[in-house]
């Protein structure tokens, strides 16, 4: 073989790997503990403490731990209803900001310890853990910054000797943790050990969330930290559980006063609702609502729970934007959910279960406009319809709008479409088009923005159709789309 020969060949093999090669990430990439969240996508926050029993949602801090005596409390049933509602975890709010701890901590006499529950040898947050593990749920914490009960509350001792050394008791001894969890909840009137004062303290600052942070990043390397700045997943900004119709997993938390950092309570809120497309940091979003119009439980609340209709619309502005829902639960008296409460969960994860069972888009052909290097294996588009959520369809760098036909073979009825980016490669779609072919011609009949880790478009009208086109319409590279399908919604399960 000559060497100009050799040249040529060498060449051509060079040029087909580079183009062959995976796409370069784009933006900000999501840490694999970001992965795993995303991938949870429902979860539950659970209230329970002095204000179960004082019918307040924000107690004083001067509740007598005697009041708390949940005596036929079950997490079994807490977390077994929560995952029939489709949850994957639960977050414990071990701590509200009256200071009371559902654990038997070191730092405060304000505990569970100093109650009748079990004649003072409770441990709710024990019980939850077993729980958790017994029924393959994830377990997350939060444990409030502010405390209406520590006389410290205010000083530099609270955060260093209080607040800092419950994380460590919580991350040591109740693990392993899929998020730590902190609210903007940050000074005001309170008990203060007796001082009965308004205390403020300096939002930017005052907890030392790099250093407090540490304690997670160290303890519990595989948690996502989650409040209004992060640093790994953000609040949307509300608290009705809905994201922005466009929706960037992209953030750079900015402060309301000019110069100051920000802070959890110390950021301009109404940012966390869509993100930002050119965001310095990859935090997705949260979407957190009350499954009750309160937090905590109330009587006068029975029978006010959201139906399981609202829960399935709310699951489509939040999950289906690229968020995860967390969905508040609210334990009574007795340590229960509340039959309605269990029933409106059932519901809404059985209708959740039946909508996405199967995916009528298997087993259909699917011809790309474009696939990258020509390698079908590797980058073609039945990675689309595989069970990996990080194989894809890629094309070539300068296809930044190409087209997808899927052919179903015969008609089939849907009303919802999936998609998803291998968000490991970053966000890099901006904008699609979903046609159907409908009387001999091409009609859209849905678009989103902002496609990201998962985007459900719920579409007005059922279409029947043998076949669909995905139109990618606007992205600033080339794309790498990780899932296609079509699906038609459940009925929603009457449970009256």
């Amino acid at each position: 073989m000559n060497k100009l020969l050799l040249t040529a060949l060498f060449c051509g093999m060079g040029f087909l790997a580079i183009s062959q090669s995976a796409p370069k990430p784009y933006g900000p990439l999501p840490a694999d503990r970001q992965l795993k969240w995303q991938e949870t996508e429902i979860y539950s926050l659970i209230h329970f403490g002095p204000d179960t029993y004082t019918d307040k949602e924000w107690g004083n801090g001067d509740e007598d731990p005697a009041i708390v005596n949940p005596t036929q409390f079950s997490a079994m049933q807490i977390v077994g209803a929560a995952k029939a509602g489709g949850a994957r975890g639960i977050i414990v709010v071990a701590k509200h900001h009256d200071g009371f701890c559902l654990w038997p901590t070191k730092t405060t006499e304000h505990n569970i310890s100093k109650s009748p529950y079990k004649n003072g040898k409770g441990d709710i947050l024990r019980e939850y853990r077993e729980a958790c593990d017994k029924l393959e749920m994830k377990m997350g914490v939060y444990c409030s910054p502010w405390d209406r009960n520590s006389a410290l509350y205010g000083k530099p001792e609270y955060v260093t000797d209080v607040y800092r050394k419950q994380l460590k008791e919580l991350y040591t001894n109740y693990g392993p943790l899929f998020v730590v969890w902190h609210d903007g909840a940050n000074g005001g009137d309170g008990y203060y050990g007796g001082a009965k004062e308004k205390r403020t303290i300096d939002r930017s600052t005052y907890y030392g969330w790099d250093q407090t942070w540490g304690i997670a990043r160290k303890l519990q390397p595989g948690a996502v930290i989650f409040g209004d700045v992060g640093p790994d997943v953000r609040w949307v900004g509300n608290e009705r559980g809905v994201a922005g119709e466009t929706s960037w997993a992209t953030y750079t938390p900015h402060a309301p006063e000019p110069g100051k950092l920000p802070g959890n309570g110390f950021v301009i809120d109404k940012e966390g609702v869509e993100g930002h497309r050119d965001g310095k940091y990859w935090i997705p979003a949260e979407c957190d609502v009350a499954l009750r119009p309160g937090w905590f439980y109330h009587a006068d609340q029975d029978g006010k729970e959201k139906s399981p209709a609202t829960l399935l619309d709310l699951y489509y502005k939040s999950v289906g934007r690229g968020a995860c829902l967390d969905l508040g639960l609210s334990p009574n008296r007795l340590g229960l959910l509340a039959d309605g409460d269990v029933k409106t969960l059932t519901a809404f994860g059985e209708v959740v279960r039946a909508t996405f069972k199967n995916n009528l888009a298997k087993g259909a052909t699917l011809k790309a406009s474009n696939v990258r290097g020509g390698n079908k294996a590797k980058f073609g588009p039945a990675n689309l319809l595989d069970a990996d959520r990080y194989s894809y369809w890629a094309t070539d760098d300068k296809v930044k709008t190409p087209e997808l036909i899927i052919d179903l073979h015969q008609p089939k009825t849907f009303n919802v479409v999936r998609l998803r980016e291998n968000i490991k490669l970053g966000q890099r779609i901006d904008a699609v088009a979903i046609d159907a072919f409908l009387n001999g011609k091409w009609e859209q009949v849905g678009a989103a923005t902002s496609i990201g880790g998962n985007r459900l478009i719920r579409l007005e009208n059922d279409v029947t159709a043998a076949k669909v086109r995905l139109r990618i319409t606007s992205a600033p590279v080339c794309i790498a789309l990780s899932d296609f399908g079509l699906y038609k919604e459940a009925a929603v399960p009457n449970i009256n």
